[in-house]
């Protein structure tokens, strides 16, 4: 495992399995959403060169990007405003906008620049992985499954497993257990450290009373990273229905030093374990 992939914290973890985990978290933007205005322009040297006009916009996603990542949204909005403008093909600038929209709860700024980029680029990974989470946050699960299968299918999609898990924990919420089982499956055969795969996996085999294979699967999760309060409160209960004492009291008091003041501490203490 990278150490870029280990450092999915464990708050990584429980956003992510919310599903509001795969995007990069946003904070509020020091001025109010604003359509990006498209602009005639062309290079600095005025030769209007179509492939000089890609690279500057390119160039303005990435920064743009950088910023989200950062969460300065309104720096960010400005350099996807000057990316579009100097590029107005360019898919990938739209869709870094819908996501920003999307994280500043503008659903239907974010709706129109999805729609953009898909219309330049349908096939493209990243903006059908990010239109899937799109459509799962507004309560359209079923819809965004086509569009989580489109990014996975693409052979230059860099992170297949991270489209599989999103659309797995978008399909549980939706109650979709089978298709939600297949895309965690997916993910960890791609990618067996994928930690959302692992722990969500490993939640629906302790619910359909495979011990075993929630516990391999809990235990790799706990091994990888930092353990969390959901996943010591998984490992737990697992140890509690397998008859395992002394590991469910040590995991207890695992739970009771790391968060005391968790849901998962508070519902040890009062013994609801289902």
């Amino acid at each position: 495992m990278t150490h870029a992939r280990a450092t999915r914290s464990r708050t990584t973890l429980l956003a992510a399995t919310a599903i509001a985990a795969v995007l990069l978290s946003g904070c509020e933007s020091t001025g109010g959403p604003q359509e990006p205005v498209i602009e005639n322009v062309t290079s600095s040297s005025g030769s209007g060169d179509p492939t000089d006009a890609r690279n500057r916009a390119r160039i303005r996603t990435e920064l743009g990007s950088l910023y989200y990542s950062q969460g300065n949204m309104a720096v960010a909005l400005e350099e996807l405003r000057l990316a579009v403008a100097a590029d107005p093909t360019y898919a990938l600038a739209y869709s870094t906008l819908g996501a920003i929209y999307m994280d500043l709860r503008e659903p239907k700024l974010a709706q129109q620049n999805f729609e953009r980029a898909l219309r330049l680029a349908p096939t493209d990974a990243e903006t059908n992985h990010r239109y899937g989470l799109f459509l799962c946050q507004s309560g359209r699960e079923a819809e965004s499954l086509s569009y989580f299968q489109r990014a996975i299918r693409n052979p230059l999609n860099p992170a297949p497993w991270r489209t599989a898990s999103a659309a797995g924990v978008c399909s549980m919420r939706k109650g979709m257990t089978k298709e939600a089982e297949g895309f965690f499956q997916g993910a960890l055969k791609q990618d067996p450290n994928d930690l959302i795969s692992l722990f969500n996996l490993g939640q629906l085999r302790y619910q359909q009373g495979s011990l075993e294979e929630a516990r391999t699967l809990v235990a790799r999760l706990n091994k990888l990273v930092e353990p969390t309060a959901e996943s010591l409160w998984l490992a737990l209960r697992i140890e509690r229905k397998l008859g395992e004492r002394t590991a469910e009291a040590s995991l207890g008091n695992q739970l009771r030093r790391r968060f005391p003041a968790s849901r998962e501490y508070q519902q040890l203490q009062r013994g609801e374990y289902d």
